[in-house]
């Protein structure tokens, strides 16, 4: 079972950064790819999981510019899966939950900026069911959900399943096909997702709805594999919510990966689809991928050794101030009064200690000359 669980995690590899035009890849996921003689641009995907051992749930948002009318990306599943619309609250309440403290750091000698240097007070902060197929494909399910026609797919030849995709309007790179036959030979299934707004005309920008797809698992997977498809660098975001804190085993060809958040949150109020209103473990996880075709697999996440808690810090540099004057005003002038007592005390013990004056020797009386004889 253990590569049955990753690959629907896919679609988690944060965004490439910038426009992308047609034929562009532009989501780890596989690819997203526009109309022909179109752009699409995917500025940020944010995405959570919850997996309790048994199940996995994804609820992800993709922010988007350009001029396209229609986009198409696909995901492979490792089991089947349901996709419905998810709540754009989930994101608001995570990302409230896991925003840095903010920590005042303080310094004592003075600044460029601080008094005596400039005559302006400065704080000083520092921071900063479709028609036609092949034998090969099977149809799952068919559904439009908001500005998404949803697919749900069997395939067992990965050039079939790409014609498919091309014959009921999923465009996909040729080159799809080779990085999806891995999974085709371990029998996964797959979401395949057309961006479609609703209304005649409308263009994809802007934030979409979120989609949040559920499936069997009994491993916690984060498939990178299509992902060394990518022609700009990979950014990962990932909000984990599990039983315990949760961590990649190897950074897998990029950066190493970095927690920006973790400890336990209440599942209340928009999480509590996912948790079931139960308290669970949240960890948050950011990666970078400055090369994709490095990236040599997919991502195993595992419990972390314990669930020590952390918290990113934003520090404000402030001015060390007592009484509402400066410390090191306060200091210097008190050095100075140390240093000007101590003279004065030194000067008058000197002066108390010393002789009056000399004296005038007194020296032996002068005999008195003897009386004159007659």
């Amino acid at each position: 079972m253990r590569n049955r669980i990753g690959a629907l995690l896919l679609l988690l590899l944060a965004t490439q950064l910038g426009s992308l035009i047609s034929p562009a890849y532009a989501c780890g996921c596989g690819a997203m790819v526009p109309d022909d003689s179109t752009r699409i641009g995917v500025s940020r995907e944010t995405s959570v999981v919850r997996w309790d051992g048994r199940t996995e749930d994804i609820v992800m948002r993709f922010t988007v510019d350009g001029n396209a009318r229609r986009a198409a990306w696909i995901m492979p599943v490792p089991t089947r899966a349901s996709v419905e619309l998810g709540d754009g609250n989930l994101f608001r309440d995570l990302a409230w939950l896991t925003r840095p403290e903010r920590k005042a750091r303080h310094y004592f000698l003075p600044r460029p900026g601080d008094w005596p240097f400039s005559t302006g007070a400065r704080d000083g902060a520092a921071a900063a069911p479709a028609a036609g197929g092949e034998a090969s494909v099977g149809v799952v399910g068919r559904e439009q959900l908001g500005d998404f026609d949803v697919a749900r797919l069997t395939a067992t030849d990965p050039d079939a399943l790409r014609q498919w995709l091309e014959s009921n309007g999923f465009s996909m790179p040729d080159t799809l096909a080779t990085e999806v036959k891995p999974y085709v030979d371990q029998k996964w299934e797959y979401v395949a997702v057309r961006l479609a707004p609703r209304k005649q005309g409308s263009v994809l920008y802007g934030v979409l709805d979120p989609l949040r797809i559920r499936f069997d698992s009994e491993r916690l997977v984060y498939p990178m594999r299509l992902s060394r498809m990518a022609k700009t660098p990979q950014s990962l975001g990932l909000y984990v919510l599990a039983d315990h804190r949760m961590e990649p085993a190897s950074p897998i060809g990029g950066s190493a990966p970095k927690v920006t958040f973790a400890g336990k949150v209440a599942g209340t109020h928009s999480l509590a689809p996912l948790t079931g209103g139960r308290e669970t473990f949240l960890t948050a996880i950011d990666q970078e991928f400055p090369e994709p075709g490095r990236i040599s697999g997919d991502h195993e996440l595992r419990a972390a050794a314990s669930d020590t808690p952390y918290r990113r810090a934003v520090y404000h540099d402030k001015l060390l101030m007592v009484g509402g004057f400066p410390a090191w005003m306060l200091a210097t002038g008190a050095l100075l009064a140390l240093l000007g007592g101590g003279t004065f005390l030194w000067l008058r013990r000197r002066s108390a200690g010393a002789p009056a004056g000399p004296a005038a020797a007194a020296g032996p009386p002068t005999p008195a000359e003897p009386p004159a004889t007659a």
